[in-house]
């Protein structure tokens, strides 16, 4: 009987015959990271240093007259734009160029023809004066104006009783004062303000804010006796 012949496997060969190992799965792509969101622009300004004056008229008018100082800062603008407050009826306006007290041309537009001719963000709902510059806006400075008008509105400015006013407005610049009728004084004021009397007797009540949001101010008069 013939012996059957010795197979030999050597460790090495048998690895060669071995069906190779399954591939490692591929690695996870990390997800996309995502992009930071783009910063917002700023908004361009058109005007700087705003001072606001407000002459309280008689008290059975519902007037109040405005002195509006304001520089205008658009480089290259030739026109500045103030508007009319929603709910005033303005009269009287006119405007001068503070470094030269020259009278300086303006229309009353509404905001559609605002938008046409150099405020893009006009209100269509509101009406603006369009002063003309004396000159473009220098890129290196501004143009100084003094704005005049007249304002009739009976829910800011009216009477309380027979010897009261109140004066309620809600204000969006900074430097604001508000003068008095002669013959009234202050009585309540619902903000920090200074008081101080001027050369002709009346009263002229300043105040500052710095929070970004406009100022809801309210003051309260009474006729003086005598």
């Amino acid at each position: 009987m013939r012996s059957s012949p010795l197979v030999l496997v050597l460790p090495w060969l048998a690895a060669c015959a071995a069906p190779p190992p399954p591939a490692p799965a591929p690695a996870a792509t990390p997800p996309a990271m995502a992009r930071p969101a783009a910063p917002a622009v700023a908004e361009r300004r058109l005007e700087a240093d705003e001072y606001t004056l407000y002459e309280l008229l008689a008290p059975e008018s519902s007037q109040f007259h405005i002195l509006y100082e304001v520089t205008a800062i658009d480089p290259g603008a030739t026109v500045f734009f103030n508007p009319i407050r929603k709910g005033s009826e303005a009269s009287g306006e006119s405007v001068r160029d503070r470094a030269s007290s020259q009278a300086l041309q303006l229309e009353v537009v509404h905001g559609d023809e605002a938008r046409r001719s150099g405020l893009p963000g006009a209100d269509l709902d509101t009406d603006y004066i369009r002063v003309h510059l004396p000159h473009p806006v220098p890129t290196d400075g501004g143009v100084r104006l003094l704005i005049e008008k007249t304002y009739k509105d009976p829910k800011s400015y009216f009477r309380d009783g027979a010897d009261r006013i109140v004066f309620t407005r809600t204000l969006g610049i900074r430097r604001n004062a508000i003068v008095l009728p002669a013959g009234w004084e202050l009585v309540d004021c619902n903000v920090p303000a200074q008081v101080l009397s001027g050369a002709d007797g009346r009263l002229k009540v300043s105040l500052m804010h710095t929070g970004p949001e406009a100022l809801p101010v309210t003051l309260k008069a009474r006729r003086l006796a005598g």
